[in-house]
């Protein structure tokens, strides 16, 4: 981040920690202090602010608006944050997976990293893989591994429980069945079936999960963390909510209002809240009300 600053030559650096990782916090703090009482960051300011656990604030323009002292909003596009981002000024945006890598890669050159990709991906990736695997927990493997691939770097299945379904994405990743598990999971790969792997946060379901069950749970969710501001997110997904709760689905009008959302909402958050449900009618219709 401070070769980042140095190279475009910006006056200050924002670190943006959710403040339910108080031990990161702490961390970071100590090492802030220690990196400037021994000069390496003469040329730039470091902040390190804390947010208040927002889901929406993962939206680059909200986390900006929240490091701004207002409430995380997504703002319209454009001018894009790289033009007019933090305090009005143009700001670069970076996930800390990104910068973590830029060491190894300084080190180890390009090439390398490129290498360690599978199924025509490059790089590694960090996956989060947590549900009903042995092992839950973070996976560092190459780019292009699938759900098969992970579960096995899981220790296989939880005892007592057969591989039925996953979310490639985390809560809006959408649903996909386990026959379809040996789809890469890497950017663009996974679009075509409605789906996305987003941050890689993968969620591993077996026979015993009650999918419906399921994907009520993940617009509940939404319809919590939707911020309010647009009315597509905020009543859409009430709206889809209380539609996934009658005996029987109205599937044309669940359709209808998940175009609606995707096309209509301000940010990532709505656009994809109804790829849950929307999946689930696609892979899953015989198990729907």
């Amino acid at each position: 981040m401070l070769i980042g600053a140095w190279a475009v030559g910006a006056q200050a650096t924002y670190i943006y920690l959710r403040d339910e990782y108080p031990l990161a916090r702490a961390i970071l703090t100590r090492e802030i202090a220690a990196l400037e009482a021994v000069g390496l960051a003469p040329h730039v300011a470091i902040h390190l602010r804390r947010g208040a656990g927002a889901y929406v604030c993962g939206e680059e323009s909200a986390m900006i608006e929240s490091i701004e002292g207002k409430r995380g909003l997504p703002r319209h596009r454009p001018p894009y944050v790289a033009q007019a981002g933090l305090f009005g000024c143009p700001t670069l945006v970076n996930n800390v997976e990104t910068l973590f890598w830029i060491p190894a890669i300084l080190a180890r050159g390009a090439d390398w990293f490129a290498s360690q990709g599978v199924n025509g991906a490059k790089g590694l990736r960090s996956y989060s893989v947590s549900g009903r695997v042995a092992r839950p927990g973070v996976v560092l493997a190459p780019a292009g591994s699938t759900a098969r691939d992970l579960v096995a770097r899981c220790g296989g299945m939880a005892t007592g429980h057969v591989f039925r379904a996953y979310l490639p994405g985390g809560a809006s990743g959408g649903v996909l069945p386990a026959a379809m598990s040996d789809i890469p999971l890497d950017f663009g790969r996974l679009e075509q079936h409605g789906c996305f792997v987003g941050s890689h946060a993968v969620v591993i379901l077996s026979d015993k999960d009650d999918l419906v069950a399921v994907a009520r749970n993940l617009m509940a969710f939404f319809a919590e963390e939707s911020c309010g501001q647009c009315t597509p997110c905020r009543v859409g997904a009430e709206k889809a909510l209380a539609l996934m709760a009658a005996p029987t689905w109205d599937r044309a009008l669940l359709a209808e209002l998940a175009q609606t959302m995707r096309e209509a909402s301000i940010c990532g958050l709505g656009q994809a809240a109804s790829n849950p449900v929307a999946s689930l009618m696609r892979f899953f219709a015989e198990e729907t009300p």
